[in-house]
């Protein structure tokens, strides 16, 4: 796996005006070509929020955020920045009267010049894989205003993809889509990264779908890094028992190998098997 980063945010702190308290306080993160980094945490634990700043929505209190070669994010313009980072947020606007294709080819708006200057020759040939690989392409013609919750998702990220860049930052990817597709994105966010060698930050809220994609994982609570490494160093039971306020089992699945964590409530303590006479 490349050693170099993709994208690094160093000691951030980060808040909202007229909030006492910080959202985001003296966390790091690493961002490395090549790799799957996971952000875990309860709802309210800066996840989104330091996300955000990694992409130049939030201006941080203090730190600095860096790219390739340690180059400051904010001594690019927008369009140099977004030729290397792209976000996929958790909601944005639907357009009214507006393709899939068109939509999908909004990605292409930072290799677009001003008037008369050469047009994006690449544009095309990106935006069609985009569609192919989130399974969108066969709505190419439909207006994105009569699609569902899942097939909107898939759109939106097909237009991140289509942006093409070595960054590509994930806010909560597998929300509103079935079981399906749900494991088709995350099957795509791992070749991204080990086919194409692009750096992904992920905000997931399912731990088990963070151990079976993540090369790296960071557990926010309240604001700061709690725990940061490998799903086997960051998923213990100590770890997310403290984070989460329940108690949850962390056990190896037999039928993969991977990590799966489940969260004890006070009735799956108490229920005895059923057993039905007759």
């Amino acid at each position: 796996m490349p050693s170099d980063h993709g994208l690094r945010g160093v000691q951030l702190t980060l808040g909202y005006p007229g909030r006492p308290t910080l959202v985001v306080d003296d966390a790091s993160i690493d961002l490395r070509y090549g790799a799957v980094t996971a952000l875990v945490g309860p709802n309210g634990s800066g996840k989104s929020t330091l996300l955000r700043a990694l992409a130049r929505l939030h201006v941080p209190i203090g730190g600095e955020i860096l790219l390739a070669a340690d180059v400051p994010a904010k001594s690019l313009s927008s369009k140099q920045f977004a030729r290397q980072v792209t976000l996929l947020a958790q909601s944005r606007p639907t357009p009214a009267g507006v393709s899939v294709r068109d939509v999908v080819g909004y990605g292409r708006y930072p290799y677009r010049g001003r008037a008369f200057s050469p047009g994006d020759t690449d544009g095309p040939r990106a935006v069609a894989w985009a569609m192919d690989v989130t399974g969108v392409a066969a709505m190419a013609g439909r207006g994105v205003d009569e699609l569902s919750g899942g097939e909107l998702q898939r759109v939106w990220l097909a237009t991140c993809l289509a942006q093409d860049t070595s960054v590509l930052l994930l806010d909560e990817p597998t929300t509103f889509l079935d079981l399906r597709y749900q494991v088709e994105i995350l099957d795509l966010v791992r070749d991204l990264a080990d086919e194409h060698g692009v750096a992904v930050g992920v905000v997931l809220h399912d731990l088990n779908q963070a151990a079976a994609v993540a090369d790296r994982i960071l557990l926010l609570h309240e604001g700061r890094v709690h725990a940061a490494g490998t799903p086997a160093d960051v998923l213990t039971e100590a770890n997310l028992t403290l984070a989460y306020g329940i108690r949850v089992d962390v056990y190896t699945d037999p039928l993969t190998g991977r990590l799966s964590a489940r969260p004890v409530g006070r009735h799956a303590l108490d229920r005895r098997p059923i057993t039905i006479e007759g």
